[in-house]
């Protein structure tokens, strides 16, 4: 049997000793009830029994069933207003993709930094990170690799024909130039979704932990402050890795690369009025996100991010691409084509935190956990960080920041530390995983262009997750107290469980 048989069977007979199970001293049936569910989806996300999105359906049909959450109230998560913050994201990204402006300013990115074999690569990472901090990891992957490929196609060509560098092996798998470009762009990727809360799917889901457990609300420029710092040092420390340790390129210039590039510029000819369009309203929605925590207007404080992404795609609705053909920038056949699964899983996410919480089950957790008060909150972090890490090597990032959020917020609370040092570590490390092509979906894409193996991806991957480890675990105990002015030692007096 396959890991998917073995779980479909194994989750309900868990679910089933909880339900029948004595009941321990300090939880509620309620509780009980919650943990014996959270370990059922827990069994169905990680062996993937029935697709995730599924999955995350479950709180719907039992928590009503066994007493926990009435249908109206379980169904608020499935409708939280961070979902549509994600949704007026996607709606924008895929307007951007609909009319090609981020291959054009990815292009240009790369033409820009140089065309070295080392900044090429890091032009193809620093665009790739860019794009993931708008549009979807696995949509700037996509286009990206398709770029990438041209260009080593190209390059391949040249070096074969030239007389003194036909020994040098650019076959897929063999290419150092080429593994350490097609590593780079689904690395970057991942790197570059965690800049934003719209940048990857388990920010959101601990901005939505958060304000339904505490109440308190994490803003589009809060995030930034501490993710894109994070980003940028990793990006260069995998950058530095990939090219100068891991593998090094065979050439010192790219016969072809430069002429590949241009050659795609000029193929998309000059920037359209559509283009022109789209980015004005991306640039105003990605203004209003970062300003609405500055700026000290009372129509801003009326408003939260989840406005502002509908109120962009919304004008794309209204904006026309051809007026004559009564042609507009985004159509809702566009529109549907944005990952509904992602903002079911969504909800899925925040129902089981929501149950966590009213049930007691968080409170019961920091009752148990409470022996750690006292730890180290260093060596917590990094403990955590490399768990949660190793966890989403196996299983999807999304998944894994849903399940172990709300455990971590009770861990928080049985030390008496502030949970947000071990909650940013455990979203910011769902999204560090790059060992195996099952990771993330940018690992999967950039490992079925063949020109990296497995092992290829494990040795590189490996050490960068030991790095991350040690990144996330300074930058949360340094930075994070500063540029969001909290004590991480202490768990603050209004940081009480709803």
């Amino acid at each position: 049997m396959n890991r998917s048989t073995i779980g479909l069977f194994i989750g309900p007979l868990l679910f089933l000793m909880f339900l029948f199970m004595p009941q321990p001293e300090g939880l509620s049936q309620q509780g009980m009830m919650v943990a014996g569910i959270a370990v059922l989806m827990a069994s169905w996300w990680i062996t993937e029994a029935i697709p995730i999105p599924a999955t995350a359906l479950i709180p719907i049909v039992l928590y009503p069933l066994l007493g926990v959450m009435a249908p109206a109230e379980v169904t608020q998560s499935y409708a939280h207003h961070l979902i549509f913050l994600f949704m007026g994201g996607f709606m924008i990204a895929v307007t951007v993709e609909k009319w090609n402006l981020h291959q054009r300013i990815a292009l240009n990115t790369i033409r820009i930094v140089g065309m070295t074999p080392d900044r090429i690569i890091l032009g193809f990472m620093i665009a790739t990170a860019f794009l993931s901090m708008w549009i979807s990891n696995t949509a700037s992957t996509m286009m990206m690799l398709t770029v990438g490929l041209a260009v080593l196609h190209q390059i391949a060509r040249e070096i074969d024909a030239d007389a003194t560098t036909h020994n040098i092996d650019t076959r897929e798998g063999h290419f150092r130039f080429g593994i350490a470009l097609m590593l780079g762009i689904g690395y970057s990727a991942s790197i570059g979704g965690v800049s934003t809360l719209i940048g990857t799917a388990p920010n959101l889901v601990f901005a939505g932990i958060i304000e339904d457990t505490y109440g308190i609300s994490i803003s589009f420029l809060q995030w930034m402050l501490f993710g894109v710092p994070l980003a940028i040092v990793m990006l260069a420390i995998t950058w530095f890795y990939l090219t100068r340790i891991a593998y090094p390129s065979e050439i010192d210039h790219l016969p072809g690369g430069e002429i590949t590039i241009r050659n795609e510029i000029e193929a998309l000819g000059k920037i359209s009025s559509q283009e022109k369009k789209v980015l004005f309203v991306f640039s105003c929605v990605a203004a209003a996100w970062i300003l609405r925590g500055v700026l000290d207007i009372k129509a801003l404080h009326l408003i939260k991010d989840s406005t502002i992404a509908m109120a962009g795609a919304l004008v794309l609705f209204v904006i026309p691409s051809d007026w004559a053909k009564r042609e507009f920038l985004l159509d809702w056949k566009t529109a549907v084509t944005i990952p509904w699964d992602i903002l079911i899983l969504f909800g899925g996410g925040f129902a089981l935190a929501k149950g966590f919480s009213e049930s007691g089950l968080t409170t019961f957790l920091a009752g148990q956990l409470s022996v750690l008060q006292g730890s180290n909150i260093l060596f917590i972090i990094a403990i955590v960080t490399l768990l949660v890490i190793f966890l989403t090597e196996l299983t999807s990032n999304t998944a894994t920041a849903t399940l172990t959020l709300p455990i971590m917020a009770a861990l928080a609370g049985a030390m008496q530390i502030h949970p947000y040092g071990l909650m940013v570590s455990t979203v910011i490390a769902a999204s560090f995983a790059f060992m195996l092509p099952v990771a993330t979906p940018p690992n999967a894409i950039i490992f079925s262009s063949r020109y990296v193996t497995i092992p290829q991806m494990m040795k590189a991957g490996i050490w960068l997750n030991l790095i991350g480890v040690l990144l996330i675990s300074l930058f949360v105990m340094f930075l994070l107290p500063f540029v969001w002015g909290i004590d991480i030692h202490l768990y603050p007096e209004t940081f009480i469980p709803r």
